[in-house]
């Protein structure tokens, strides 16, 4: 396993320092984003689709700092009934900029389309009352399985496999719907990006959902959730007010260690967990800890995967006597 980040943690910092900072952090790879849900501080997706020596700068500033690009980051919402088009663009041209580069994953989110007729999205979690399943069959069979086939022919024709990140308010947020659609577009080229931190909020246990995924694992976001008990035994976990509200929120976003109650316990259990099951990726740091300074939470991050990350491949077997 190698150990990485996705630039956007360092969205303040323009590329080259961006990836001198990663470089410093003694990581192995970078993922880029290219827009939709983030600024793309360091793409400019547009010319490096139509440049070719811009292509060729953008990896020799990796390199050369003894970096890989792992992955392309195209997160947004292609079935929203409104901008979904314009997200879609992003979408396909992602996946077109990756195969120019030589990069094998595209990371992105399923989705998540409206009702019939609305302008808006529309999650549905429960099967009551009644037309909720109505709308759920809607978004799965007349929108979200012609897209998926056709997108994941569209990655298939270029070398690309697609890493779908389990999500709160997408069609795609557990291993069940993660599982559904693979079995639509085809489990060659669609699979999971792993981000735990979405799970735990949600309830799932993590060790359980890697063994249930196993090989369906295509790309590992390293992330935690601290779950405030107080007000989460009080509200619940389904939490609308925004990140800056840390002290009322059921739930946040913490660097790597301050989350889970296992601590780091719980991430060598992850790491193994991940071994046991075949994966052999990247681990990509993504951080979102309001309260602490990006490249403090980096490093701190970096310093506890270290710590437990399994680099090299397992030697050891029992004697034959």
């Amino acid at each position: 396993m190698r150990l990485g980040l996705i630039t956007d943690s360092l969205g303040a910092q323009p590329l080259e320092q961006a990836l001198d900072t990663v470089a410093g952090l003694g990581l192995d790879t970078v993922e880029l984003a290219t827009g939709n849900w983030s600024e793309a501080p360091h793409v400019d997706l547009d010319r490096l689709l139509s440049d070719a020596s811009a292509r060729a700068s953008l990896l020799d500033s990796i390199r050369s700092r003894g970096l890989e690009l792992d992955a392309l980051n195209a997160n947004g919402n292609q079935l929203h009934p409104v901008s979904g088009p314009e997200h879609d663009r992003v979408v396909r041209g992602t996946i077109e900029l990756a195969a120019e580069l030589g990069v094998g994953t595209v990371v992105l989110m399923s989705g998540l389309p409206g009702a019939r007729g609305e302008q808006a999205p529309n999650w549905i979690t429960t099967s009551w009352p009644p037309e909720t399943v109505e709308i759920l069959d809607y978004q799965w069979n007349e929108v979200a399985a012609p897209y998926w086939t056709d997108l994941a022919e569209f990655a298939r024709r270029r070398g690309v496999r697609l890493a779908v990140e389990m999500h709160g308010t997408q069609l795609v947020y557990n291993v069940a719907s993660l599982q559904r659609l693979r079995e639509i577009a085809g489990p060659d080229v669609v699979g999971a990006n792993l981000d735990p931190s979405h799970l735990m909020w949600m309830g799932a246990d993590i060790i359980q959902v890697i063994r249930a995924l196993g090989d369906a694992i295509f790309h590992v976001h390293a992330k935690d959730v601290r779950i405030d008990r107080d007000n989460a035994g009080v509200n619940g976990l389904l939490d609308p007010l925004p990140p800056a509200a840390v002290a009322e929120r059921s739930w946040n976003f913490v660097t790597l260690g301050l989350g889970h109650p296992g601590g780091e316990r719980f991430w060598a259990d992850f790491v193994y967990e991940l071994r046991r099951v075949g994966f052999d990726g990247v681990l990509s740091i993504e951080h979102e800890d309001v309260l602490v300074n990006s490249v403090e939470g980096l490093q701190r991050s970096a310093d506890l995967l270290r710590r437990v990350v399994l680099r090299d491949e397992p030697d050891w077997k029992p004697a034959d006597i």
